[in-house]
């Protein structure tokens, strides 16, 4: 088999950093217009077994009630702010590794069989990077969420969390937001990547995606919200988990100690609390963040990514 890595683009520190400006707008622009959900998601959570208030509706009601019609928005700032950082780093992280592992594979034909655990390893390596530039904001929008009153707004949260526990406050959850993340990551790379084969060996939707912008953005839509469902679902046990921490639950001891009681206490029915919630969330989210990607790189004139599938492979 000849070596040669021809088929991987060489990309320039602009093209990166048009990967990273179209991230970082598709992520803020979803995750913000997500905050309402999220809010109604995070507290059936955190809901004793039982609670009359288990349902989108039910505890939509009961925050409006309680808090108003702004309490539906509490911690825009820190998911505005943070996913601003994440998604930015986590695509073009995901552009930099996937480039980086076929390149290591040593020609188009090895990356193309490996392919899947490139989009792995990739996502795996770029959400790594992404987490660990999230998790103090992704801390402070969880504890403005689940304690009412905690402070107000982003600043409050992160100078009060500050105070009472210094840098490792930020990083309590760290270890249990990597065990969201990454699975998260993979789902939704992966199954993106998998998708988007699969329209190309089926010649009616490969059609459709080269037959204008409407296919084009039907394709995309597509792929992303399938994406979605997929990243939810592997990611969710962990979500649950991490609401639980950063409320001050799992006792003492290490992050990942904690982790482990509060999945016994959960059980395995409650950790699947809220799950129809969060997959709507997050099919839609996904959808839309591939979908504002997409597009912007397409507005900045950054190149397309490395393509390595093997419908690409045959048309060669």
């Amino acid at each position: 088999m000849a070596s040669s890595t021809d088929f991987v683009p060489t990309f320039s520190v602009g093209d990166y950093t048009r990967f990273f400006s179209a991230g970082a707008l598709c992520a803020t622009i979803t995750h913000g217009g997500m905050t309402p959900i999220d809010v109604i998601k995070t507290r059936i959570q955190l809901e004793p077994k039982g609670s009359p208030n288990s349902t989108m509706a039910t505890m939509a009601r009961n925050i409006i009630a309680t808090e108003g019609a702004s309490g539906l928005l509490t911690g825009f700032g820190p998911t505005a702010v943070g996913y601003l950082i994440q998604g930015g780093a986590k695509f073009a992280g995901f552009e930099y590794f996937k480039a980086k592992f076929a390149t290591m594979a040593g020609s188009r034909e090895a990356a193309e069989k490996y392919r899947m655990a490139i989009y792995i390893g990739g996502a795996s390596a770029a959400e790594v990077i992404a987490t660990t530039l999230l998790t103090p904001l992704e801390a402070a929008r969880i504890r403005l969420v689940s304690t009412r009153g905690y402070a107000n707004g982003l600043v409050g949260a992160v100078g009060r969390m500050a105070r009472e526990g210094g840098l490792s406050e930020f990083y309590a959850g760290y270890a249990p937001i990597l065990c969201k993340q990454v699975p998260y990551a993979i789902g939704q790379f992966y199954t993106n990547e998998t998708m988007h084969e699969l329209v190309g060996k089926v010649p009616s939707l490969d059609k459709l995606g080269k037959s204008g912008k409407a296919g084009e953005v039907t394709v995309q839509l597509g792929c992303g919200l399938t994406a979605g469902v997929a990243a939810a679902i592997l990611s969710h046990p962990a979500d649950t988990l991490l609401s639980k921490i950063n409320k001050g639950g799992g006792g003492s001891g290490s992050a990942m100690s904690k982790l482990i009681t509060l999945a016994k206490e959960t059980g395995p029915v409650g950790i699947w609390a809220g799950l129809g919630t969060r997959i709507a969330m997050t099919a839609f989210l996904v959808g839309g963040q591939f979908l504002i990607y997409g597009q912007i790189k397409q507005a900045l004139g950054a190149p397309a990514g490395v393509s390595i599938t093997k419908a690409e492979v045959e048309k060669s």
